[in-house]
């Protein structure tokens, strides 16, 4: 029946209409393709006793020819000859009980999770307007419930402002709604009636915008409200039929920029082995601490491909390189062994006194990871302070490497790197829902291998 109702849906729209779902992200507006920033967003909670949630979402965006990512969202776009477009995309939702708080009208009941969507969307920019439809099904287990979303947006530009108001329909089956707005029977007191929710259907519209500082920087913000179905609103855990939200932020997008991305240059190999330790990071890339004796003995070994995305930005000696790979973890005995992913941007300074001798850079990437097991050592941090823990969470990786080329083989042109680094797994001291609301993470010292092919 679900499958039915998205396909029709998507047919309808396929007719007509390209928009995105995601508006703050549309507002952004990427013209270099990829962009850094932050951003701070303050929702109305729907559950009694809760009023706003603030929330410090990392922007992490990235626009491809096959993928992309937008910060929680990530897809692959499909082929296509026509001006309709598809992707296939995961995408994170926000839903769920308050992290840091339990009201009296949820005291006693089991914790709403967040989810983990996939899905598959259709986009068409036509003369009037954008048009989209999405189908997103619950993949992670935790409310089974799936969603039919159709958007009609506009854009438009006045000076360095760009406008984008949207609508916004989101039909919702009763599995999502009842697992989030739901009251279970031995969940019932007499404040408290158990209740099943039914499929229902949210109305939400809004207007977001970005002002372009300069050619890079950009500040983006926006407003929106939206109308809660009947069938959550009767729910006795829920209090408000209107949900408001405002968000503002900065972002640096990379146009006008020497970009190399889009040319074809050489794919880097980056090998990495490293061990678990028990240093912060401020100590351990200040070099006051460097022990890797620890009781987990855990270890992990990866491999990184990269892209140069800029040389030598405002003539500085300084380049931009961003990253995508996998690493393997070890956890000994503790737990199984594991995978995990890891996305981010790494800015490289290499203008020392003698590099014209032995290339010598130091570089800090900034980014996302997402483990398909929490690792050993965040699971019993988190477990001691009786906080939750993270699949996905910010990735930092800082390094200093020389260039062992230009010792073996001077005349070598291309560098073949050696360093010294940290895999940094965090959250943003608690702040942000995109990762979990963690206030902590690990650290693994390794070292790395790196060159061009």
């Amino acid at each position: 029946m679900r499958l039915a109702l998205a396909t029709l849906l998507l047919t309808m729209l396929s007719t007509q209409a390209w928009a995105q779902t995601e508006p703050l992200f549309e507002a952004v507006d990427l013209s270099g393709r990829a962009g850094l920033g932050l951003a701070i967003e303050s929702t109305t909670s729907p559950y009694e006793g809760v009023d706003q949630v603030n929330d410090m979402l990392p922007l992490y965006m990235y626009e491809g020819d096959v993928f992309y990512i937008h910060s929680y969202r990530a897809g692959f776009k499909l082929p296509s000859r026509s001006k309709l477009k598809f992707d296939l995309f995961i995408r994170a939702r926000f839903e769920g009980f308050p992290y840091d708080e339990t009201p009296p009208s949820l005291a006693g009941m089991e914790q709403r999770n967040p989810g983990l969507d996939g899905g598959i969307g259709v986009y068409y920019a036509s003369p009037v307007g954008d048009f989209d439809a999405e189908f997103r099904q619950d993949i992670s287990d935790t409310s089974d419930g799936a969603e039919l979303v159709a958007g009609y947006g506009l854009k438009w530009t006045h000076g360095r402002f760009l406008w984008h108001p949207y609508v916004r329909l989101s039909f919702r089956d009763s599995d999502l709604n009842d697992y989030y707005y739901g009251v279970r029977p031995d969940e019932a007191t007499a404040q408290r009636p158990a209740y099943q929710s039914g499929a229902g259907l949210n109305v939400g519209f809004g207007l977001y915008s970005h002002y372009k500082l300069s050619s890079n920087w950009k500040l983006v913000a926006g407003v929106g409200a939206e109308k809660l179905a009947s069938e959550i609103e009767d729910s006795p855990i829920v209090d408000k039929s209107w949900l408001y939200s405002a968000s503002a932020g900065v972002v640096y997008d990379f146009q006008d920029e020497p970009v190399l991305w889009t040319q074809r240059k050489p794919v880097i190999v980056r090998v990495f082995y490293g061990a678990s330790t028990d240093c912060i990071l401020n100590k351990i890339i200040t070099f006051q601490c460097a022990s890797i004796s620890t009781d987990d003995n855990s270890r992990i070994t990866g491999v990184h491909l990269g892209r140069k995305f800029m040389e030598r930005v405002n003539d500085w000696p300084l380049d931009f390189v961003g990253y995508a790979g996998a690493l393997y973890r070890n956890d000994g005995d503790f737990q199984k062994d594991s995978w995990q992913v890891d996305a981010y941007m790494k800015p490289y300074w290499y203008g020392f006194p003698w590099s014209d001798r032995l290339r010598t850079r130091i570089g800090f990437g900034i980014g996302l990871s997402y483990a398909s097991r929490v690792p050993y050592v965040e699971e019993r941090d988190q477990t001691a302070k009786g906080e939750p823990a993270s699949k996905l969470l910010n990735y930092l990786d800082p390094s200093i490497e020389i260039s062992i080329s230009d010792l073996l083989r001077p005349e070598r042109h291309e560098p073949v790197w050696l360093g010294v680094g940290v895999s940094h797994r965090s959250g943003a001291f608690g702040s942000s829902q995109l990762l979990g609301n963690v206030d902590g993470g690990s650290n693994y010292i390794y070292v790395s291998l790196e060159s061009s092919f």
